[in-house]
Order: C-alpha cells, then structure tokens, then sequence
C-alpha cells in the first residue's frame, strides 16, 4: 500500500506545523515586562499603634445591691406588682360595668353625621351600620372602652384606655368629626 499524495502532504504539514511550535515564541517580551513590574512594586506596610495602657477601675458601688442578688429581684418583683395594681385601678371599672350597644363597633366604623341640643346638652348624631344614635356626653364608643367626653357642633372628644407595647393600660384621646357631605 502505497501513500497517496494527499496524505504524503497532510503528514508533511503537520510535521513542519509542530516544529513550528517549538521556536521562539515571543513571550520573552511579556517575561521581561512582568518581571520589571515585579522588582519595581514595593509593598507600602504601615507599623500597628501601640496598644493602649489598660487600667482597671475599681467598683465603687460596694455599698449597694448587687444586680444579681436576691434582693434586687425582690425588689423588682415588688415594684412590677404596685405597678400592676395601679394600672388595674384604671381597667377595673371597665370592666365591672355593662357594656353599650355602640361598643361592639371599631371607632373607624363610626361616623359623626350631626349633632342637635336637648334640653340645653349638645348631642352628636353618629352612624352605624346605616343605624343613626344619639350619642353624649358620658357614653361609651368603640371597642377601647371610649368614654364620651365632650360633644360639640363639630365632633366628638373620647378617652380611651387602651394597652401600650409593654402591656400597661393607658390613657389617650381620640376625636371623631363631622363627616363632611353629611350636613
């Protein structure tokens, strides 16, 4: 079997293609660069601070409780328990008396739609559920036992007793006003 021509010139190229490969390749330009560029970079390392002098301090509250004794929670205990029962004096009430009728709705479901005088005391007009009350001064709105305080022409001024992030009963205001088209 004789080579034919064809592969007789493919296998000569590919003799002279891989000792091309193994003359200069000219990547000495690039060494010599890298290596400059290594020689001359000089790493810039700034000296640490001295450490501060510790000083310990001496404890000066001798005389007193120490905060994780017995006694320091006794204490707490006694002071959450009077806190406690000052703010069960302002629920207490409250919750011993019957509720009324407009208790049962969220203040934002009630509106103020007029207001009118008897017998020389102003009374507001609100509306609920398409239902129309007389409400006065003394009357309970909302479900956050919402004492009437004051009823004007305008609207109408509550104290509310309501619970703070800590869970203790407090005091706040809250005002309903006239709606307005309902004149």
């Amino acid at each position: 079997m004789r080579p034919t021509p064809y592969r007789l010139v493919a296998g000569l190229a590919l003799v002279l293609f891989s000792m091309a490969g193994c003359g200069v390749s000219g990547q000495e330009e690039l060494q010599q660069w890298m290596t400059e560029q290594r020689n001359s970079t000089r790493p810039k390392v700034e000296p640490l601070q001295e450490p501060g002098k510790f000083s310990p301090q001496a404890y000066g509250q001798d005389s007193q409780i120490e905060p994780f004794s017995k006694q320091k929670l006794v204490q707490a205990l006694k002071r959450d328990a009077n806190q406690l029962t000052s703010n069960e004096g302002l629920i207490a009430p409250e919750l011993n008396r019957r509720k009324e009728p407009l208790e049962s709705s969220p203040l934002d479901a009630v509106a103020m739609v007029g207001s009118l005088t008897k017998a020389g005391q102003p009374i507001a007009l609100v509306r609920v559920d398409n239902l129309v009350y007389q409400v006065r001064a003394g009357n309970y709105l909302g479900q956050n036992y919402g004492r009437v305080t004051k009823v004007t022409e305008t609207s109408i001024a509550l104290r509310e007793i309501v619970q703070d992030a800590a869970g203790e009963w407090i005091e706040r205001t809250a005002t309903l006003q006239l709606t307005e088209g309902s004149k």
